[in-house]
């Protein structure tokens, strides 16, 4: 199974992409992460919802038919044991897992209700940078609870 982070904008810093390369690194070949990076539309004159509508299809697209994670502050919040316990399940459906995080102006709707599962990673606004290094860690924090690795101490 591969865990897809969609997530709009490019360009991140180089601790972003150096923090999210040592997660992924250590996850297994049947669990890879891999981070796909969406353009995000212009906002000059356009219409947020326009934006969000755009920046949606395009990452559709790049989910295909996944399992659809959509994060979002209302959205469930959970521990790290219960996301262990959803990466498991996951891992049982037989087919990928697409993590959508939206664009300056979030995610359309429309995804939001497409979506299997909205997970709120906190009621706080984060960066998107943050985000994407967050959710990796998290991922490979779940993996190793489920693998009973002790690098999550409860």
């Amino acid at each position: 199974m591969k865990l897809r982070i969609i997530s709009v904008g490019r360009k991140m810093p180089g601790w972003v992409t150096d923090a999210c390369a040592e997660y992924t690194k250590r996850m297994p070949r049947e669990l890879q992460i891999d981070i796909i990076e969406i353009k995000p539309d212009k906002r000059s004159d356009i219409k947020s919802e326009a934006v969000q509508e755009a920046e949606a299809k395009r990452i559709l697209e790049a989910a295909g038919k996944d399992f659809l994670v959509a994060c979002d502050e209302r959205g469930q919040e959970v521990t790290t044991l219960l996301l262990a316990e959803k990466l498991k399940s996951w891992q049982g459906l037989g087919k990928d897992v697409s993590i959508l995080v939206g664009g300056a102006d979030g995610l359309h709707p429309s995804l939001k209700q497409h979506a299997d599962w909205l997970w709120s990673l906190s009621r706080l606004t984060l960066p998107h940078a943050f985000v994407r290094v967050l959710l990796c860690e998290q991922l490979y924090r779940a993996h190793t609870v489920n693998q009973g690795h002790p690098y999550h101490r409860e």
